[in-house]
Formats: structure tokens, sequence, C-alpha cells
């Protein structure tokens, strides 16, 4: 694969690594979750750079409409590709839905950046998985809503897919909460269609899931497989690599680098419980951009103006909440 065009026409020569190969790969999440998916990729990939950028000032995704989740995704990941990153990482199921073809068509066909997501190797797997062809999908309301499961599902007709919003599950994840009687209570409710509909493959639809395994296999009993969007992504990540010939062949340490468009503290807080000693610091910016050099996509597009004003008319989501005196997330 030729060296990404976005090099080249962006930013002075200077500004990046003089290897493509050596450039890290990027991560990007509205929050916490895809940290699930960087933790997957170092697992699998020791020695890649990563750069994450949880973009927790517009998170979570989830609860948005379909046009605000693309403005934001593709305002963040546009920086990401100027700063020099040789591979992006969707790591979100809500902005995967919304943005993948978009993201192809901007950074593929165009840069020459490969773009991985989480809905497709989370769906092959299941196809693989399951036993009886009736199979369960649970994330957030934007990816549920989006039918974007069903659409890359209908490559199997003889399935049934059984798709279940559970948005309160990113809540208690982000406030750290992954066990206790009332996130059981929650699961016990979202849950109970997929067990009525006897499946036997879940598909863990959003990456802060992952974090929520014991309870959810607990509802769902031990003979119902949990498919990993994270696990399966990282595999995708690594057969890209590879394909194109962009592994890093350094010898010295890979560097990580977690930056956050919102409260950089809590972000680091969470981070460091949900990845580990790899998250040495995280920094707040307001844009990619302030932190690393950017080149000449345009981040400001009608769409984009037409969503910050929708937003503007209602209150604030925060991507963290507090912890109530029950013991459940706070709203």
């Amino acid at each position: 694969m030729d060296p990404p065009a976005g090099a080249a026409a962006g930013s002075d020569a200077s500004d990046f690594p003089a290897a493509v190969e050596s450039r890290p790969i990027g991560v990007f999440d509205s929050g916490v979750g895809g940290l699930t998916v960087a933790r997957s990729i170092i697992d699998q990939l020791p020695n890649e750079s990563i750069l994450y950028v949880g973009d927790t000032a517009h998170g979570p995704y989830g609860p948005l409409p379909i046009a605000e989740v693309r403005a934001n995704a593709l305002g963040v990941m546009d920086e990401l590709v100027d700063s020099g990153v040789k591979l992006l990482t969707i790591a979100c199921n809500s902005a995967s839905a919304a943005v993948l073809r978009d993201a192809r068509e901007r950074y593929t066909a165009k840069y020459g950046i490969p773009v991985i997501e989480v809905i497709q190797p989370a769906v092959r797997r299941a196809v693989a998985a399951t036993r009886s062809g009736r199979v369960g999908v649970i994330g957030t309301s934007a990816t549920v809503g989006s039918r974007a499961y069903e659409d890359t599902f209908a490559a199997a007709p003889d399935l049934a897919i059984t798709s279940v919003a559970c948005p309160e599950f990113v809540s208690y994840v982000e406030a750290g909460i992954t066990t206790g009687p009332a996130l059981l209570a929650v699961a016990e409710e979202y849950l109970a269609p997929l067990k009525a509909a006897g499946v036997d493959t879940v598909v863990l639809g959003c990456t802060h899931y992952p974090l929520l395994t014991g309870v959810i296999s607990y509802v769902m009993g031990a003979d119902v497989t949990l498919v990993s969007s994270a696990e399966e992504t990282a595999k995708d990540v690594y057969r890209a690599l590879a394909t194109h010939g962009l592994q890093r062949t350094d010898a010295a340490p890979p560097e990580h680098h977690f930056v956050a468009t919102g409260d950089a503290g809590q972000f680091e807080a969470l981070a460091r419980r949900f990845l580990g000693p790899e998250v040495l610091s995280v920094r707040h910016v307001d844009h990619v951009s302030a932190q690393y050099p950017t080149g000449s996509l345009a981040r400001i597009t009608p769409e984009m103006i037409a969503a910050a004003r929708n937003a503007a008319a209602r209150p604030r989501i925060s991507n963290f909440v507090g912890t109530s005196a029950t013991g459940g997330p706070g709203q």
C-alpha cells in the first residue's frame, strides 16, 4: 500500500514519522468503551503504538441522533488522519453504524488508510459460533435503531436475529459499576427477550459491554456464547496490517497516547481501571488538532453546523455519571 496521501497533502513531511509502518494505530470511541478494543489490539499486536481518542465532550453517542453521531465521528477521524495514523479503528458501534461507508470512502479510497470497525467482525464470529441459528444482539439505542447488525446478518438469511437496546449498560460501565444487585436487575430486564427467543449466541454490540460479561453470562447461562466485538475487531486490525505490510518493526518500545475531549481526569481514572498500566496519562484536547499536527481535511461541513445548532438547543449529555446512593448510576 502506498503511503497515505493525506500525509503529503495535509502537512509538511517533518510532521510525520519517516516510515508509514512506524505510525500509530488510531483508535476512536465516544468514551472509555473503546478501551476494550485498544486492550485487544495491544494484546494481539504488542509492538504497535496506539493513539486513542475518547470524544467524551460529546458522548455517549448511543442516545444521539444519527446525524449528530456522524458529525462528531467524522470530525474526530479527520483529525486522526491528519495527525498521521496508519490505520483507523472505529471502536464504537454507534459510530460504526453511522459512518462506516462514509469513512471508507473518505479515508481508504482517497487517502489509502484502512478503516476497521466493530460490526462486521462480530457478525462473522457470531455466524460461525451459533448452533441453532438464533442469535441475539445487544447494543445502544443508536446501534439497534440503525439496524446495522440486521443488515450485516442479511448475508446469512437462515439466522433469526433478536436485537435489544440496553442503554443503561453504558452508564453503569462509565460509572465504574460492573457488579451488584442494581445492575443484575437491569440485566435481567434487558436480556429477558433474548432468553425468551432461545438464542444460543449473543453479540455484545457495544464496546462497553465486554466489561459486563460476568453479569451478562450469569443471566444468559453458561450455554450461551458471548461474542466480543473488541476481540474480533483486533483480529481484523492484525489482518489489515499484515495484508498491507504495515506492521511496526521498530526495536524501540511502542508508545501509547490517550486523549479525551472532555474531563481528562475522569477519563484517566476509568481508563486505568479498564485498560491497565498502558495508560500512563490522559491529556485533554478540545480537538485532536490541538495536540497533533493537522493537515487539509475540512472539518466543518453543513451537516456539522446543523448538528451543532441542534445540540445547542438541548441540555448537554454528560459522558460520565456519578454514583447514586442506591449504588446505581446517577442521572
